[in-house]
């Protein structure tokens, strides 16, 4: 048959171009290939070499920086809550005490008791061996007491009899020594209260919430229950201003954990007022009773009515006494509660968890009295005055006061 038109030299030719074009094809998916093997080698390569170090770091092949002693230079690091093996060695290392984070480390896996350092501050010495080092953090002797304030404490020390309780300010005197060359050095529990009573409250860390009521105050009582119940690590060797803010900044943080200032909004009072409404339930009733305590403030603000809690005279007395004579009651001040209506100025000792939370939810009831009804410390509730005479008189003669 004859091609006059050519037609089939065009189909011979499409063909050769079809064939030479998946010929290429072919090399460039084989090229594609190639390179992306080349990859996965190099990853994987990477990723055994990383592999590899770990292990020498784990294993601890390789050397280390380490030093031979005992120390010589105090030095106090603090180990944080959370904190594992290895932050604890970087933080002896960044203060001097070890030569590196695996002379740490290192000796810390042939002690078991190395994982359960607690948190706190501890007194070392600076340019120890890994050995030593870990010897000395799991001597409880090292570390340093935390401040253990309890539910209704003052900032100032209270005599009772031939004794004395110590407030916050002595406690945290207590806690600022430290020992250098045999030499206990320790601030004074003066040099802290005139701190605390001079210097601008905001860098003492008062949160914004208070600074208004601290600011108005007297100085001796302005930062009375902002340092609530709880466990403080407080840094030896601090200066006053910086250890009064470190338990400030931190009662703070609990407080805002707890409701305040959020928790009070719908409580009609300031978070300043619930704080100082929290400090009146602790010390006017044992923790079962605390909810209805707090609905008896809120009942008798309400009205208003005078709050007369002897607990608020024998504040301004500095008296640790339960009840208050006709000429405490009597004498005016701001802290007299059964004369100066309202609540008073300032907290009058720390709260406790429970304390502020009876604060921000009281528990119902139309209740304005009570008085404490047997020697465990019980309340009892009324709702009228003759009622709450019978059970007071009753109480008299059951010897509870």
């Amino acid at each position: 048959m004859s091609d006059d038109l050519g037609l089939f030299d065009r189909d011979v030719d499409e063909r050769r171009v079809v064939k030479r074009d998946n010929s290429a094809a072919r090399k460039a998916k084989k090229r594609k290939k190639t390179v992306l093997w080349l990859v996965v080698a190099l990853i994987l390569a990477v990723g055994m070499g990383g592999a590899y170090y770990g292990y020498r770091e784990l294993r601890g092949i390789g050397s280390f920086e380490d030093y031979a002693g005992a120390g010589e230079a105090d030095a106090i690091v603090e180990v944080k809550d959370g904190d594992v093996l290895s932050i604890i060695a970087t933080t002896l290392h960044e203060a001097g005490v070890v030569a590196s984070p695996r002379a740490f480390t290192e000796a810390g896996l042939k002690d078991a008791r190395a994982t359960s350092i607690q948190p706190g501050f501890y007194l070392m010495k600076t340019k120890m061996s890994g050995a030593n080092a870990v010897a000395k953090m799991i001597d409880s002797k090292t570390r340093v007491p935390a401040v253990q304030i309890v539910g209704g404490i003052k900032l100032a020390d209270i005599k009772v009899g031939d004794k004395t309780v110590k407030g916050i300010y002595s406690q945290l005197a207590d806690a600022s020594c430290t020992e250098k060359d045999g030499v206990k050095k320790c601030l004074t529990p003066d040099e802290i209260r005139q701190t605390a009573e001079t210097t601008d409250p905001l860098a003492l860390g008062v949160p914004d919430w208070a600074l208004a009521d601290v600011k108005r105050a007297e100085p001796a009582f302005r930062l009375e229950g902002l340092i609530m119940r709880g466990v403080y690590q407080v840094k030896p060797g601090s200066s006053a201003v910086e250890l009064i803010r470190s338990v400030v900044v931190a009662s703070a943080q609990k407080l805002q954990s707890i409701g305040i200032p959020g928790g009070t909004v719908n409580t009609g009072f300031r978070p300043y007022q619930v704080l100082v409404m929290a400090s009146l339930i602790e010390k006017e009733a044992i923790v079962e009773d605390f909810g209805k305590v707090s609905q008896v403030i809120y009942n008798r603000l309400k009205k208003p009515m005078p709050l007369q809690f002897d607990s608020t005279v024998n504040y301004k007395l500095n008296q640790p006494h339960i009840r208050t004579s006709d000429a405490d009651r009597g004498a005016a001040g701001p802290y007299n509660t059964y004369i100066s209506p309202g609540l008073p100025p300032t907290p009058i000792g720390s709260p406790s968890v429970e304390a502020v939370q009876a604060a921000i939810k009281p528990e119902p009831g139309n209740f304005e009295y009570f008085v404490k009804c047997d020697k465990k410390g019980n309340s009892c509730f009324s709702v009228d005055y003759e009622e709450h005479k019978a059970k007071d008189q009753k109480a008299q003669r059951e010897g509870v006061y």
